[in-house]
């Protein structure tokens, strides 16, 4: 019989139904809020322990389309490969619930969470997380800790806690974090932009970008409300859980340690020879010098002898090296590449290193060096996609996709297709960036970040490269902004805070988050707790410290941006506004008319009916100039309907082969425009001046001339002249 288990959280009723689907997992739960159900069940195979010192976890986040009644798209009528938000949710989980496996515990686990009914108004990232940890925490494995997940936003000044999506999109933060009742286990956060309407003088307003950064203090402060409210939550699932919980499984938690005495003698002989294994380390991920070290030992006498196995060797190398890089840090303050605990690397920096590309950017930190490539499109070429409760497709127009080459690390390995790390990382960076972009600025955006280079924290030389390539490629962004990796190394009473972790640091440390933001504030914020929790205070003084990291970093961008020379194969863009009234007059009837200066001039043609701006791009500098002018003529041939006068209808007042004389108005590289007697301008083309070949127009007319024409073609809408010669 199923038991259902009611809450009342956040004033949301709650329930998670127990025994009665999914019966023969470890553990399983139906939960339901609104009109959103998930069912999530977890999975272990206790008789098939991995050999290996980690846990086997693998989370996966599923959506079914028909939860939101509708069929998948595309050609195929199946669910097939993931979504990235499906990915992106796994890893939320699996960072989120790996904490909670106890060392030793190396049977392979799946956990499975399905989106079986969706609601729109119901954030299935938060709902995801709570079923996952309400079936871990009911199953028979050894985990007695409740892990729920919050949302956080912030609008007109108030933190508002689970907001709905439709609140969501009126908040200047996007704060998710994931908790047990006494400890924050993974934090994601995400400034949103806005527009406000700003006086400049007693009768006018304008919009003005606001990237709504957020101070320390203030994130802090979001966090602790977060805090707070995972606290009540978690204590409310733990106590209601109490009469579902099944019976711990007996499991045996496999210890892979090795004699103490082995330990000593590496320890005692050869902590030299490890001290420097680990100065070369710090400038590669890789771990080479670590196996000539056990190679080393490996031929003295005490291991020959003892017949010891090169992996126990090397485990005891390994376990040396940690405590050897975990003292430093912690007790003499001096880091594996000498570095004192605040440093950053030496950054070098050059823009626009590809002529064929729109912009681009290397951007090298120590031993870790990212490549960002920017292109430029038109808004409807943007990525298409759908979401689960939207039965419409929606459009991405500004997209960072990471590649992770396995070259970058020294391994020889080919490149296959994109990992949830890689969808991570890049995931991040946009964050980072996305919010400093005009809001007015409607085209695609694509950022390509190509590491060559890993050791520490390359998403956030995706941010810093990827930054430097939006200002060269001409985007409107509001300020620069820079990303650096911190960590932490705790031991005792006793914590050191690491700017800049490598990856030596990062594999050895307690705790590593990225930050970062522009000069007023924090754009974004990743940050994965190893150590079972954080004090606040502590997360404090982690985040000035990696504040003056970041304005250390930016100041070298604000240098390098300085310096940008745009790159030749940046498309020309010119925008001018026209009476809003006269753009179906450019466009024509079924947009035959732009239809004919798209394919003219080769340019491509943005219109705005409400205000009547036009942009004009494309490759060539001359077309797209020739197409604006082509533009304007149309729209003065037209009359305004707010003058309450009706369009020239050329075709009632001339007729081809008209012989007319008319004053020259304006004069463009591709011809001269022609004030008409009867009304009306025409354009006469510098091929049809005269019968003998014109290099310039001026060189045969001038603005004020008068001049002899006749009619060559004549629509409705506009007219086309020669000189009288022809």
């Amino acid at each position: 019989m199923s038991t259902v288990c009611e809450f009342e959280l956040n004033q949301k009723q709650e329930f998670f139904e127990f025994n009665k689907v999914a019966k023969q997992s470890n553990g399983s739960v139906l939960a339901k809020l609104g009109n959103a159900v998930v069912l999530a069940t977890v999975v272990s195979e206790f008789d098939n322990p991995v050999d290996e010192d980690f846990t086997p976890l693998t989370v996966q986040y599923v959506e079914k389309t028909y939860a939101a009644a509708k069929l998948p798209g595309g050609f195929i009528k199946r669910e097939a490969k993931p979504s990235e938000f499906e990915t992106l949710t796994s890893r939320v989980i699996d960072r989120s619930l790996r904490p909670l496996f106890p060392k030793g515990y190396v049977y392979p686990t799946t956990i499975t969470v399905i989106v079986l009914s969706a609601d729109k108004d119901v954030d299935l990232q938060v709902l995801a997380l709570n079923a996952a940890s309400a079936a871990l925490y009911t199953s028979n494995l050894p985990i007695k800790k409740s892990v729920a997940g919050v949302r956080v936003g912030k609008i007109e000044g108030e933190y508002v806690i689970n907001p709905t999506n439709e609140q969501l999109e009126e908040s200047t933060l996007d704060l998710y974090v994931a908790g047990s009742k006494e400890e924050l286990l993974m934090i994601e956060m995400k400034a949103i932009s806005s527009e406000e309407m700003v006086e400049v003088d007693i009768e006018a307003f304008t919009k003005v970008h606001q990237t709504n950064e957020m101070n320390e203090d203030n994130l802090v402060e979001a966090i602790s409300v977060a805090q707070n409210a995972l606290k009540e939550a978690n204590e409310t699932y733990e106590k209601g859980f109490e009469s579902v919980c099944k019976e711990i499984k007996n499991v045996e938690l496999i210890e892979f340690t090795i004699e103490e005495s082995i330990i000593n003698y590496v320890r005692d002989n050869y902590l030299e020879n490890i001290k420097q294994a680990i100065k070369k380390l710090a400038k590669s991920e890789r771990a080479t010098e670590l196996k000539e070290v056990a190679k080393l030992i490996s031929q003295d006498n005490y291991c020959l002898e003892n017949e010891i196995e090169f992996s126990t060797i090397y485990e005891a190398v390994s376990i040396v090296k940690r405590e050897a890089v975990r003292q430093m840090i912690v007790n003499d303050k001096v880091r594996a590449d000498g570095r004192g605990l605040k440093d950053v690397r030496p950054i070098s920096i050059d823009t626009n290193i590809l002529p064929s590309a729109h912009s681009s950017c290397l951007f090298t930190r120590g031993e870790t060096q990212a490549l960002v490539v920017g292109t430029l499109a038109s808004a409807k070429d943007g990525q298409m996609f759908e979401t689960l409760t939207e039965k419409s497709t929606s459009t991405e127009n500004f997209m960072v996709h990471y590649n992770f080459p396995g070259f970058s690390v020294g391994e020889a390995k080919p490149m296959f297709g994109v990992g949830r790390r890689e969808l991570g990382h890049g995931n991040l960076a946009k964050k980072a960036l996305e919010s400093t972009i005009d809001k007015d600025y409607g085209e695609t955006v694509r950022l390509v970040s190509e590491i060559l280079e890993s050791n520490g924290s390359s998403s956030m030389a995706t941010v810093c490269g990827g930054s430097l390539a939006l200002k060269a490629a001409g985007v409107p962004v509001s300020n620069l902004v820079a990303g650096v990796a911190m960590g932490m190394v705790v031991e005792g009473d006793n914590y050191s805070v690491l700017t800049d972790i490598m990856g030596l640091e990062d594999h050895d440390g307690d705790m590593d988050f990225k930050v970062a933001g522009t000069k007023d504030g924090i754009t974004a914020l990743q940050m994965d707790i190893k150590l079972g929790g954080i004090e606040l205070s502590v997360l404090k003084e982690a985040l000035l410290q990696a504040k003056e990291g970041r304005e250390h970093i930016l100041g070298l961008m604000e240098e390098a941006s300085s310096e940008i020379v745009p790159s030749e194969a940046l498309p020309l863009v010119e925008q001018f506004a026209i009476d809003p009234s006269k753009i179906m007059v450019v466009i024509g009837k079924a947009g035959s008319t732009i239809k004919e200066i798209i394919e003219k001039f080769s340019v491509s043609i943005d219109l705005d009916r409400d205000s009547g701006n036009v942009k004009v791009s494309g490759e060539n500098k001359q077309n797209v100039l020739d197409a604006c002018e082509h533009i304007k003529t149309i729209s003065n041939n037209a009359s305004s309907r707010k003058e309450n006068k009706k369009d020239i209808d050329f075709e009632k007042l001339y007729k081809v082969d008209d012989v007319l004389v008319g004053k020259v108005v304006r004069i463009a590289d591709f011809g001269a425009f022609v004030e008409l007697p009867k009304g009306g301008e025409g354009l006469l083309h510098i091929s049809k001046i005269s019968k003998e070949r014109v290099n310039k127009v001026e060189d045969v007319l001038n603005v004020n001339d008068e001049v002899k024409i006749k009619v060559l073609k004549v629509r409705k809408d506009r007219i086309e002249l020669a000189s009288n010669e022809f």
